[in-house]
């Protein structure tokens, strides 16, 4: 690599979709390493606890369920940690850590040999996680440019949806066939590769230099960041609820076989896919119009895979609505984020994935509980819509509380279309 120059250098535009790309490579891992579990749920159940999926397996995969929950605590836990401590980093270099971290979790994931040690490892992978696409996406929006921010968020988390494409069904068909622990060693392979595309294509950018990890914290002060933090840790819920165990409900409900699930897991990385393209361009326009809007797509497709999920057609194009939804509410939502949180950049940027991964744990949970009590593999679909209705409360009051401090003439912390910080080639 060439050394650092003086000053900012302009990047060419095949320079800067080099680097969005590697950094998109990282968000394909993380999806792959994320959601790749929810496919193999049953395989995981069989090696892990075969006294209890002898007796029960339903019992077995609900209680398998708590990896999923461990990596989404892992995730609340190290977003907002990493990004507070580290926010003075440069972003590159911090960025390549956060890899290596990853690469290190996963390969422990694959080869720990009780379940207990592969929940611990399933939550140190995931420390990284949220600290990793927080400040990819400041990067991200710094190489865009001006007015779009949501675009340059929702650039990075395309390497997320498209995991759920190719990346999760591909890896969930070699676990079926190879062993759970074969899909977690691959997933650790596309680490390693995306710390090198970073170490080589990603543009060296400094950090904050007047970051401090008090100055950070501040975002937690402010009551709208709470509502949106809450927006996404309970109204995201209602996808992870019914996600974390698409496979017993396609083999279970749908009557499909298991081979099938795969092919659930594309439609839904396709909705995905459109959703957080869609969502990115939305939340440029208007975070509020986009945040309901999505939220109501999200109920109706709920509704929809309640009442259809017996049939293939009904669970799959339920599923692509229901996934699309909730991936255009990502980026809306960590714009929300960036954008009540002041100077706070960095924890903002990376809280988000805090919120949604608060999702992730308690909509596994509470689906888990709802099948374990003996409700089936529908009643986390209730779930899901009661936990989508308290989002859209939520995203109501914190609106409202803006058009009141608007008429008062009061600040309402909102900050838009920050000019990006300098970028320059090392």
């Amino acid at each position: 690599m060439t050394p650092l120059l003086d000053g900012p250098t302009k990047l060419s535009s095949a320079r800067i979709r080099l680097a969005l790309l590697a950094l998109a490579l990282g968000g394909f891992g993380i999806g792959s390493t994320e959601f790749v579990a929810m496919g193999l749920l049953p395989n995981i159940a069989h090696d892990l606890l075969p006294q209890l999926y002898a007796d029960s397996p339903t019992a077995a995969n609900a209680q398998a369920g708590w990896i999923i929950s461990a990596y989404a605590l892992g995730v609340v836990v190290g977003a907002p940690t990493i990004a507070a401590f580290a926010a003075r980093w440069p972003r590159k270099k911090l960025i390549l850590w956060l890899l290596v971290a990853f690469t290190v979790g996963t390969i422990a994931s694959a080869v720990a040999p009780t379940f207990q040690l592969v929940m611990l490892a399933r939550f140190i992978s995931a420390l990284p996680h949220g600290a990793y696409f927080g400040i990819a996406s400041l990067v991200a929006a710094s190489l865009m440019g001006p007015g779009k921010r949501g675009r340059g968020v929702a650039f990075v988390l395309s390497g997320l949806t498209i995991a759920n494409v190719i990346g999760v069904p591909t890896i969930t068909w070699i676990g079926q066939h190879n062993g759970w622990r074969i899909a977690y060693l691959v997933v650790a392979a596309i680490f390693a590769l995306t710390f090198v595309a970073v170490a080589f294509l990603v543009p060296w950018q400094a950090g904050n230099a007047k970051a401090t990890m008090r100055n950070e914290l501040r975002a937690f002060t402010r009551l709208q960041v709470w509502l949106a933090l809450a927006i996404g840790a309970i109204g995201f819920g209602g996808f992870f609820a019914v996600y974390t165990y698409i496979a017993p409900l396609v083999t279970t409900v749908t009557g499909m076989p298991e081979a099938t699930v795969p092919f659930v897991l594309v439609v839904a990385g396709l909705g995905m896919t459109v959703g957080n393209l869609l969502g990115g361009r939305a939340a440029d326009q208007s975070v509020k119009n986009s945040m309901l809007l999505f939220f109501a797509i999200l109920l109706v497709g709920l509704a929809v895979l309640w009442l259809t999920a017996a049939t293939i057609v009904g669970l799959l194009v339920s599923v692509f609505v229901v996934s699309g939804a909730c991936s255009a509410l990502s980026p809306t939502i960590q714009t929300r984020l960036m954008d009540v949180a002041h100077d706070s950049q960095s924890i903002a940027a990376a809280l988000n994935h805090s919120a949604l991964n608060i999702a992730n744990a308690s909509g596994a949970a509470l689906g888990g509980l709802t099948i374990a009590a003996g409700f089936g593999y529908l009643s986390p679909i209730v779930v899901g819509a009661v936990l989508a209705v308290a989002g859209i409360l939520l995203a109501l009051l914190s609106f409202s509380i803006d058009r009141s401090r608007e008429r008062r003439g009061v600040d309402t912390g909102v900050v838009h279309a920050q000019r990006p910080d300098p970028v320059s080639v090392d």
